[in-house]
């Protein structure tokens, strides 16, 4: 039986009004191609960019939808991927520790691209029509941010849902950018809320589609297709043997990274970081924890459990150390002395709480497995410090100053410190027992169906259909661009 993850059926007449209101808006959509290799990019679009910021609301900044953004708020166009190789003073391990940043995307991280690839397939099929129906973005965090951006350059009206405990930088961002902004109960553990929630606007009978990243496949394609080509170009930059591509597994988009990697690296492994306080996958666990955004106590709809070979649950307590550690000032001070470049010191505030979380993963993969120098390990940093400044001041509340004695005891214990516990090679009978968690969540709640989740661990093509969609939908964006041309 085969199904249809991406569904690229025309309805020519709502199409007539997502190309009107294109037109009107002065919106070109740009391809996955384009997003994969920005010197593909037009260059009267490159010039319009080097007037912009790169978070304001102009839907040129669609063509800022990718890895290769120069580090600049304002004029920036494209360069290498931005990174940061990690000091073994910093890892404790010989391997290369390579720390992809999200920070230089429109909204301050990757998010934003897959909450693009989620729309747009349905925008220039005609399925969705943006002069009636509104764009809902069920997510932790970053996702909803993402995706009223999008909904905003794309003239489509928007709903972010989030749980009311993330940080109040996500809502003083929304509420700039958000048609309404939805809070549900809990952290971000708390994702089944987010889920009832959904269900409660779907019965309401109000004009609406439901863009749950945790289901929709466009998050997939999107991470296979650009982020797996970024980490590629990286990878060939920094030199080396892949040896692992490691996420948190949040909403099962980020990690299909790995699945084009390894396609690549035959030899590479897959690595899902999860929080220890609610280790799903570690042990089936459940729990609150202090990692924000990742979204846990269920298996995504979209993680490829089969194709994943380690877990490791990370210590929140040692991610809420890491940021302290990479801006306070004595935590920067000791790292100098440990002879860590000013290069270096420059790029820590790209780690966000889980992109802190993600390197720690890394770290305990490079050790688990006791790699070289000539090994590398790629993870990602999903957005920056930049929405935690409100946690580093609630930590200094509660904890006092960050002191020099203080950055001794961290960079001890948890940086130093760091071993190869709650690391697990899955096997493959523990591998499909993840993947029958998704029964309890996608077919007995969310309606999937049986057969489609047998599918997803019996049937490989099922998984690999889904890159073939990419030049289908870049073949759909370009006639959509005509249209609007031609209107």
């Amino acid at each position: 039986m085969k199904f249809n993850q991406i569904d690229l059926t025309i309805n020519e007449k709502t199409l007539a009004n997502a190309v009107k209101r294109a037109k009107e808006n002065g919106i070109v959509i740009p391809t996955l191609k384009q997003m994969k290799n920005p010197d593909l990019i037009p260059m009267e679009v490159k010039n319009e960019l080097k007037k912009l910021g790169t978070q304001e609301l102009n839907p040129a900044n669609l063509f800022r939808i990718n890895w290769h953004n120069e580090p600049k708020s304002e004029g920036g166009l494209y360069a290498s991927p931005n990174y940061v190789v990690l000091p073994e003073a910093i890892t404790g391990t010989k391997a290369k520790i390579v720390a992809m940043s999200g920070k230089y995307f429109p909204t301050g991280a990757h998010k934003v691209g897959a909450a693009f690839a989620c729309l747009v397939p349905r925008l220039v099929t005609g399925q969705f029509d943006p002069t009636t129906t509104k764009a809902v973005w069920p997510s932790t965090g970053n996702y909803c941010r993402g995706g009223a951006y999008d909904s905003a350059l794309l003239g489509c009206q928007s709903i972010a849902i989030l749980p009311e405990g993330m940080s109040k930088e996500r809502f003083e961002w929304l509420e700039k950018v958000a048609g309404e902004i939805i809070k549900t109960y809990g952290c971000e553990s708390n994702v089944k809320e987010i889920f009832d929630k959904c269900n409660e606007l779907r019965a309401s009978g109000d004009d609406l589609m439901i863009f749950n990243q945790f289901e929709e496949f466009g998050n997939y394609l999107w991470h296979h297709e650009v982020t797996g080509s970024a980490v590629e170009e990286i990878v060939k930059e920094v030199g080396g043997d892949l040896r692992g591509f490691v996420s948190s597994t949040g909403s099962g988009g980020t990690i299909a990274a790995g699945d084009y990697l390894k396609k690549i690296y035959p030899k590479s492994k897959i690595v899902a970081a999860e929080a220890l306080q609610c280790p799903t996958i570690y042990e089936n666990g459940f729990g609150d924890h202090r990692i924000e955004g990742i979204g846990d106590k269920h298996i995504p709809w979209v993680h490829n459990v089969k194709n994943t070979d380690l877990v490791a649950a990370i210590d929140d307590e040692i991610a809420m150390n890491w940021i302290r550690m990479f801006n306070e000032k004595p935590g920067l001070d000791l790292l100098r002395k440990k002879g860590v470049s000013e290069k270096v010191i420059s790029k820590l505030n790209w780690a966000g709480i889980s992109g802190s979380a993600n390197v720690i993963a890394a770290i305990k993969m490079a050790k688990y497995f006791e790699m070289g120098e000539d090994d590398v390990i790629v993870t990602i940093l999903t957005d920056s410090i930049e929405m935690y400044g409100s946690r580093l001041e609630e930590l200094t509340e509660e904890k006092g100053a960050f002191t020099a004695e203080d950055a001794a005891v961290v960079y001890g214990r948890y940086f130093q410190g760091i071993g190869i516990d709650h690391i697990k090679e899955l096997s493959y009978y523990e591998r499909k027992a993840v993947h029958n968690l998704k029964y309890y969540t996608w077919v007995e709640q969310q309606g999937k169906s049986y057969e489609e989740i047998c599918a997803q661990w019996d049937d490989d093509t099922y998984w690999s259909s889904i890159p073939e969609q990419a030049e289908k939908l870049d073949a759909l964006i370009d006639a959509f661009n005509k249209k609007v041309r031609n209107a």
